[in-house]
This record gives C-alpha cells, sequence and structure tokens, in this order.
C-alpha cells in the first residue's frame, strides 16, 4: 500500500465534519482497485462503498448484445455505491475501474446506517448525488449532439480532473467501449489531438500536454459539469 493514501484524499471523506468522520473511520478499510475490476454488477446488491484516492471508476450501461457505453466516471471527488444510501439497492449499471489505483471501502450497512441519521453525512451524500445526475444528463446529451473530437476532450477533462495526474493509462479498445464507439473512431479523434499538440499518446500511456488547448477544444459539456461540481462540493467543510 502507498504510504502517502489517507482517507482524506478522498474529498467527499475530507469534507466531513470529525465528529461525523469518527463515526465510520473504524469500518473504512484501504483496498486496491487493479484495473478493470468490477466493483458493481447490473441489479445486484453491492456489499460496500467505495470512495476512490487515486483510482477512477466508470458507471456503464450495459446493453443486452454486450456492448457498454460509460454514464458517468468517479474519481477521489466521489463514492461509487449511491444506489445504497438512495433507497433502490440496486443499479442496471456496472462499476468498472477505468484506472487502477487505491480506494477506502466501507460496509454498505454502516454508510445506510449514517445516511438515515440525517446531519452532515447525509446532505453532502445529497449533494454529491446531484452532481453525478448532472453529469449523467450531461454525458447523454454530449454523446447524441457532439462530435466525437469533442467528447473525447469532455472525457479525457473528465478523468484527468479526477486523477491529481497529466498522465493516464488507458488502451484504444478501453476508450472506445468506455464513448460506445468503434476502435477506429477513437483512434483517428485521438490522433486529431495530438496532431493539435494537446496530448501525447503511445501504447496506451495519454499526456495532456496543453490543458488549456484541450478545454477549448471541448465543448460546453465539460463546463457544465465542473461547475456543478465545484457548486454543490466546494473545498471546505460540510456544514
Amino acid at each position: 500500500m502507498q504510504k502517502s493514501i489517507a482517507p482524506g484524499d478522498n474529498h467527499l471523506l475530507a469534507m466531513l465534519p470529525s465528529g461525523e468522520y469518527e463515526q465510520i473511520r473504524p469500518g473504512l478499510e484501504c483496498v486496491p482497485l487493479p484495473l478493470g475490476m468490477s466493483l458493481c454488477e447490473p441489479y445486484r446488491e453491492m456489499e460496500y462503498v467505495y470512495f476512490p484516492v487515486d483510482a477512477i471508476v466508470s458507471l456503464l450501461c450495459v446493453m443486452e448484445d454486450g456492448g457498454s457505453a460509460e454514464i458517468s466516471v468517479v474519481g477521489f471527488e466521489g463514492i461509487v455505491g449511491v444506489s445504497l444510501f438512495m433507497g433502490g439497492e440496486t443499479t442496471p449499471s456496472r462499476a468498472v475501474v477505468q484506472s487502477g489505483g487505491y480506494a477506502y471501502r466501507l460496509p454498505g450497512r454502516l454508510l445506510k446506517e449514517a445516511f438515515y441519521r440525517g446531519g452532515p453525512m447525509q446532505r453532502l451524500l445529497l449533494r454529491y448525488t446531484q452532481a453525478l445526475l448532472t453529469q449523467m444528463a450531461q454525458t447523454a446529451v454530449c454523446n447524441r449532439h457532439h462530435s466525437l473530437d469533442k467528447q473525447l476532450c469532455r472525457w479525457l477533462l473528465l478523468s484527468y480532473d479526477r486523477l491529481r495526474s497529466r498522465e493516464l493509462y488507458m488502451t484504444q479498445e478501453l476508450m472506445a467501449n468506455m464513448l460506445g464507439v468503434r476502435r477506429e473512431g477513437v483512434t483517428e479523434a485521438a490522433g486529431n489531438l495530438q496532431r493539435a499538440g494537446l496530448i501525447e499518446y503511445y501504447r496506451g500511456h495519454i499526456t495532456i500536454l496543453d490543458r488549456a488547448g484541450l478545454e477549448a477544444r471541448s465543448c460546453e459539456c465539460y463546463g457544465v459539469v465542473k461547475r456543478e461540481y465545484d457548486r454543490l462540493l466546494p473545498e471546505r467543510t460540510a456544514e
């Protein structure tokens, strides 16, 4: 386990007042999240919720023929397992680790107990859920109305915002699955961004070279999502 990892590296855990955090602290356990690991399968109740620290988890909509597309991405700013405290218990989506790392997991029953007590934990998780719903809605609009180049820019920016890094390891096949498009389309779109000097892509390693340029080339969808997260989950202690 990486020595630098601490629960406070997850934004939601860091926002909890000390009293609220101490109530769940004994149940938190740091666990590795290897690339490709499934944290949630459709219509199966999760035993744990996960607070990513330096990993990225994709929430995917899976079709009957096996095809899938990403509906949202979760990193150190959030939690995987909102269905547990929203009352539905299960979800038709699948949660898969997109970029390996670590997370703090918590038994679902402990999170539900904290949530149903009300107070800061409940208010914080409800604000996060609203931000997550905004990301899901904007992803659907983006996939319908914007070019693949713009979709890729949005996806890269959202992923990097949740990784605390300029580098991301992601094969073209995996990117295609996340975006719900053919691999050839991702190859062309990534090549366009690389020729423009915005990213460097080599053997699955993606490095952002010009973030401002990437934001300028992206559609408005990235900005809408980022502003909502910043508004609902500011860098301060939850009241």
